[in-house]
C-alpha cells in the first residue's frame, strides 16, 4: 500500500515566488530545499524513484535555485531592469544533471558589460562582482533554517587573482588561448543553468573549439594519458577497499568511472557530436553505440556508477554530510540496511566486485604506463626515501602533480616558483615527521582547496621552523588541517613564538579583539582573533607544549571574550536606531562547557539572554521597542552575530535551547522570569544545567543578581522532585538515542564523561553541596565533603584530556595511527598508547560504579 502511494515521479518543485523581501527568498529557498531533501529520501529509500529520478530532481532544484538567487541580486540593486546579462554555467555534477544529496555547486558566472543592469555610475565589472556576492549570500549563509547550496566558484579561470565574476568576451579570450588541459575535461559537462540562458549557450558555442578539438595529435593524446594518471594518482590516495573507502575517489570508484567516461570523449567527441553527452550513463551508451568502448565494459561501468552513486546517497542522507567514504563498525551497517542488505560485510561484498572491475577499466586507459620513473623523479624518489619518506611514489606523484600547476592555486608562474623555493625545506620538514605519507596526503588535499598558495609557500621559505610545525600539524590534526584549508592566513598566526604560550586572561583577550571602524569590521575583526587563536591552541596540543586541560581552559577564555566583545558591539549598533531601555540592561548566562570554563576545539556555545528591569518598559530610541520585543531582536542580533560565517570565517555554533521553556519559550527572557521559572517550573534536567551556568556579560551588580538567584535555586529554592530517578531516566533516554561515536568517545561510552557529569550534579542537587561551574572543581569540592571517591578526580583528568586531544586528532573516536597514539599517550601523560587504553577503561569502570551507587540511592 505505501508502495502504491509514492509509485510515480516525486513530488513538483513549488514555485518560490521573487519578491524583494530577500530575507523571504533566502528562507523560502532553505525551506524548499528542506521540503525537497524529504521527499527525494522518501522516493529513494521506498525504491520508487531511481537514480537518475533523484539526481535530476536535486540538479533541477539547484538551477532552480541558482536562477532565484541571480534574479533576486539584480532585482534588489535594479527593481525596473530585467534579470539579463549575468549568467551560470554549471560544471560538475550540476552541469551532467548528476548532483548529489550534499553536492557543492561549482558555477562559472559571467556578464555582458552590454546589457548588465548597472546603477547609475556603476561599472558592469563592479556591478558583476556584487551580484556575485549577493548570489553566493542567498545560498550559502545558514541560519536556523540551514542553508540552500554550498557554492564553490574556484573552477573560474586563474581564481587567484580574477573577480568572482567574468566578462564574457575576458572569458571565452582565456580559454580559447590559455587554458590548462584540465579544463578541457570539466567543460564536458558545462551548461548555461541559470541566469540569462541566451547568454550562457553564446559563450558556451564560442568555446565550444577549445573543448571538442577535430584533430588529435600525438602530443594531445599523450597529454590526455598525462591527465589519466594524475587523476588516478591523486584520488587514488593509497585507500584500500573497505570499511573507510572513498566511494567518490577510492581506486575503483566514482571517478574513475567518470574520467575513464571523458577521456574517451575528449579523444573521439571532436569528430563525433553525438558522443558530446554531459551525463556519465549516457555518454557511456552513446560510446558503446558508436563503437569506441566495448558494450558490455559500458553496460559494467554504468551498472558500477548506479550502485555507487546510490550508496554514495546512503552514506549522505544520514546527517546532511559532504562524505564519500564508507563508515565503520555500527555507522557502516546502518548505511548497508538503508540499501536493504544485511551489514556492513553484505555491503562491502556487493561492493567489492564492481570496485575490482571498475578499476581494471581505468588501469586499461595507458597500458604503457609501467610505473618507471623519470631522471628527475628518481632523484626526487632518492631525496624522499633519505629524509624518511617510506612511500616514496605517492610523494613523488603528489609532488608532481603540484609542479605541474594542476591545482588552481598553483597555476601561475609566481605560484610554482614559491614552491620550487620551499620544496626542499617541506619535504625534510614532512620527511621528518611523524607520519610523512599522512603529511604530504592532508598537504595534497589543502593545496587543492586553496585559491592562492604564493603567501603560504613563502611564509615557509622564510620561517623553516614553522614547515615543521607544519608537518606535526598534517601528520596528526586533521581538525586543524582542515581549519587550513579553508583558512590558510591562520597559518600566519603562528609566526610570532608566543603563538604557543597560554592565552591572556578575558580582559587581555576583549582588548585585542575590539577593533574595526564599523560593525561589520568588528565581526571581521573578532573572527580573524579567535580563528588564530583557536588555531595556536590547537597547535600547543600537536606540538606537546601544553596540557589540553589549559588549552580547554583557553578555548573558553577566547569564547568569553569574543561574546563581551561582540555582545558590547551589537548593544552599541541596536541603540543606534532604537535606544536603551531604562533601568534595564543585557545578561548573558553561559552553560555547559562554556559555563564551566572547559571547552573543546569543536565545541559550540550553551547561552541564556537575560534582562533587567521592567519588562514593560520600552526603549527610548527614535524607533522604540518594548522591553521584550527590545531584548528578543538585540538577542538574535547577538546571535547572528556569534554564529554566521563573514568574509573572515566562522564563529562559534550557538545553542539557547536551554532558555526556560526551551524552544517554546521567547529568546530573551526578564531577571524575574527567569528566576520564577527556576523556583517554581523548572524540571531536574534545567537543575542539572544551572550547576554549570555562570554569568559572562552584563555588569558587576547585573551578574551578582543572577548569580544569586542560581545559588538559592541550587541551595533548595526550588520544586521537589526525584532527582534520582529524573536524572536516571534522562541518562538512559539520552544513551539511547545518542549513542558513542567510536571505542574512543570519552564523553558518550558507558562511564565516559557525560555519565561522570550526571554522578555529580546528581550528588550536587540532592545534597547541595559542591556547587562550582567548573566540574573539577565541583569534584574537588565533593570529594572533600565524602561526597565523591577519590578516583573522581584523577577520572576527571583522564577523560577531559582525552575529549579535548581526540577533537583534534581523532574526531571520529576511532583509534587513530601509530604516531597519533603516541600523540596521545604524551598528551594524557602516559608512556604508551597500552596504557591509555587500559586506563580508559579502567576509569570508565569506576566512573559506572559511582554512578550506579548513586542511581541506587533512589531504589
Amino acid at each position: 500500500m505505501a508502495d502504491a502511494f509514492l509509485r510515480g515521479h516525486l513530488p513538483p518543485l513549488e514555485t518560490i515566488t521573487i519578491d524583494l523581501d530577500d530575507e523571504s527568498v533566502a528562507r523560502r529557498l532553505r525551506l524548499a530545499r528542506r521540503r525537497l531533501a524529504l521527499r527525494v529520501a522518501i522516493g529513494d529509500l521506498a525504491g520508487v524513484d531511481d537514480l537518475t529520478t533523484v539526481t535530476q530532481t536535486l540538479s533541477d532544484f539547484a538551477d532552480h535555485a541558482l536562477d532565484t538567487a541571480i534574479t533576486t541580486a539584480i532585482t534588489e540593486r535594479t527593481p525596473d531592469a530585467a534579470p539579463i546579462g549575468f549568467a551560470a554555467i554549471a560544471l560538475g555534477k550540476q552541469g551532467s544533471r548528476e548532483l548529489n544529496y550534499s553536492s557543492d555547486i561549482d558555477p562559472i558566472l559571467i556578464f555582458d558589460p552590454a546589457t548588465l543592469p548597472c546603477r547609475r555610475g556603476e561599472a558592469p565589472e563592479t556591478a558583476a562582482v556584487r551580484i556575485a556576492r549577493r548570489v553566493v549570500e542567498l545560498l550559502q549563509t545558514r541560519d536556523g533554517d540551514g542553508y540552500v547550496l554550498r557554492v564553490d566558484l574556484r573552477l573560474r579561470p586563474s581564481p587567484e587573482v580574477t573577480p568572482i565574476a567574468l566578462s564574457v568576451d575576458a572569458a571565452i579570450s582565456y580559454y580559447e588561448s590559455l587554458a590548462l588541459p584540465w579544463e578541457r575535461a570539466a567543460f564536458i559537462r558545462a551548461r548555461a543553468a541559470a541566469g540569462d540562458r541566451v547568454l550562457g549557450n553564446r559563450f558556451l558555442s564560442a568555446i565550444a573549439p577549445f573543448i571538442w578539438r577535430r584533430a588529435l595529435d600525438f602530443g594531445a593524446i599523450g597529454e590526455i594519458r598525462g591527465i589519466s594518471r594524475r587523476i588516478r594518482d591523486h584520488y587514488a590516495q593509497g585507500q584500500a577497499f573497505g570499511p573507510g573507502f572513498d566511494l567518490k575517489r577510492g581506486r575503483g570508484g566514482i571517478r574513475e568511472v567518470e574520467f575513464f567516461t571523458q577521456i574517451h570523449q575528449l579523444i573521439h567527441g571532436g569528430r563525433d557530436p553525438a558522443l558530446r553527452v554531459p551525463a556519465t550513463r549516457d555518454a557511456l551508451a552513446a560510446l558503446a553505440k558508436a563503437g569506441w568502448v566495448d558494450s558490455q565494459e559500458a553496460d559494467a561501468l554504468a551498472n558500477a556508477y548506479t550502485l555507487f552513486r546510490t550508496i554514495e546517497h546512503r552514506v549522505q542522507m544520514v546527517e546532511d554530510r559532504q562524505t564519500h567514504q564508507l563508515p565503520s563498525g555500527a555507522a557502516l551497517d546502518g548505511v548497508a540496511r538503508l540499501h536493504g542488505v544485511a551489514d556492513g560485510p553484505a555491503l562491502l561484498a556487493l561492493l567489492e566486485p564492481h570496485v575490482t572491475a571498475t578499476a581494471r577499466s581505468y588501469d586499461g586507459l595507458d597500458p604503457d604506463a609501467d610505473g618507471a620513473l623519470s631522471f628527475d623523479s628518481a632523484a626526487l624518489a632518492a631525496q624522499l626515501a633519505e629524509t624518511g619518506f617510506g612511500d616514496t611514489t605517492t610523494a613523488v606523484q603528489r609532488i608532481e602533480h603540484w609542479r605541474s600547476g594542476s591545482y588552481p592555486a598553483l597555476r601561475s608562474p609566481a605560484a610554482r616558483a614559491a614552491l620550487e623555493a620551499v620544496l626542499p625545506g617541506l619535504i625534510t620538514a614532512l620527511g621528518e615527521s611523524p607520519d610523512p605519507h599522512g603529511a604530504i596526503i592532508r598537504l595534497d588535499r589543502m593545496l587543492g582547496r586553496l585559491t592562492s598558495a604564493v603567501n603560504f609557500f613563502r611564509l615557509l621559505e622564510a620561517r623553516p621552523a614553522l614547515a615543521r610545525l607544519l608537518g606535526l600539524i598534517l601528520s596528526h590534526a586533521v581538525t586543524l588541517a582542515e581549519d587550513l584549508a579553508g583558512r590558510p592566513e591562520l597559518f600566519d598566526g603562528l609566526i610570532d613564538a608566543s603563538a604557543l604560550d597560554p592565552v591572556d586572561d578575558v580582559a587581555r583577550l576583549m582588548r585585542e579583539m575590539a577593533g574595526g571602524p564599523d560593525y561589520q569590521a568588528k565581526l571581521d575583526h573578532v573572527r580573524r582573533v579567535v580563528g588564530e587563536k583557536r588555531f595556536a591552541l590547537g597547535t600547543q596540543i600537536v606540538a606537546g607544549v601544553a596540557d589540553p586541560l589549559a588549552v580547554s581552559a583557553g578555548y573558553a577564555r577566547v569564547a568569553e571574550a569574543a561574546i563581551g566583545v561582540l555582545a558590547q558591539a551589537t548593544v552599541a549598533e541596536f541603540a543606534i536606531a532604537h535606544g536603551t531601555v531604562p533601568g534595564s540592561e543585557l545578561v548573558i548566562l553561559a552553560l555547559g562547557r562554556l559555563g564551566g570554563g572547559a571547552l573543546t576545539h569543536a565545541s559550540d556555545l550553551d547561552l541564556i539572554y537575560l534582562f533587567t528591569g521592567d519588562y514593560l518598559a520600552e526603549s527610548n530610541g527614535r524607533k522604540p521597542l518594548g522591553a521584550v520585543l527590545y531584548y528578543n531582536r538585540l538577542a538574535q542580533r547577538l546571535t547572528a552575530a556569534l554564529s554566521v560565517p563573514t568574509a573572515s570565517g566562522p564563529l562559534y555554533e550557538i545553542d539557547t535551547r536551554l532558555r526556560p521553556s526551551g524552544t517554546q519559550g521567547p529568546l530573551t527572557v526578564s531577571l524575574d522570569g527567569f528566576a520564577q521559572y527556576q523556583r517554581e517550573q523548572a524540571w531536574t534536567w534545567e537543575h542539572m544545567a544551572l550547576t554549570r551556568a555562570r554569568p559572562v556579560f552584563g555588569s558587576p551588580e547585573a551578574r551578582d543578581s543572577v548569580q544569586a538567584i542560581i545559588m538559592d535555586v541550587l541551595g533548595g529554592d526550588r520544586p521537589e522532585r526525584d532527582i534520582l530517578a529524573e536524572a536516571t531516566d534522562m541518562r538512559r533516554e539520552m544513551a539511547l538515542h545518542k549513542p558513542p561515536l567510536g571505542p574512543l568517545d570519552a564523553k558518550l561510552l558507558p562511564g565516559g564523561l557525560v555519565d561522570l557529569e550526571f554522578a555529580v550534579h546528581m550528588v550536587q542537587l540532592t545534597r547541595r553541596i559542591g556547587f562550582d561551574p567548573n566540574l573539577q572543581r565541583a569534584i574537588d569540592g565533593l570529594i572533600t565533603a565524602g561526597a565523591a571517591p577519590d578516583g573522581m578526580a584523577r577520572a576527571y583528568e583522564l577523560l577531559a584530556r582525552l575529549l579535548v586531544t581526540l577533537r583534534l586528532v581523532a574526531p571520529t573516536a576511532e583509534p587513530p595511527g601509530p604516531a597519533t597514539q603516541a600523540l596521545i599517550a604524551q598528551a594524557l601523560r602516559m608512556e604508551d598508547w597500552g596504557r591509555v587504553v587500559a586506563s580508559l577503561e579502567a576509569t570508565r569502570h569506576d566512573v559506572a560504579a559511582w554512578l550506579a551507587q548513586v542511581e541506587g540511592l533512589a531504589t
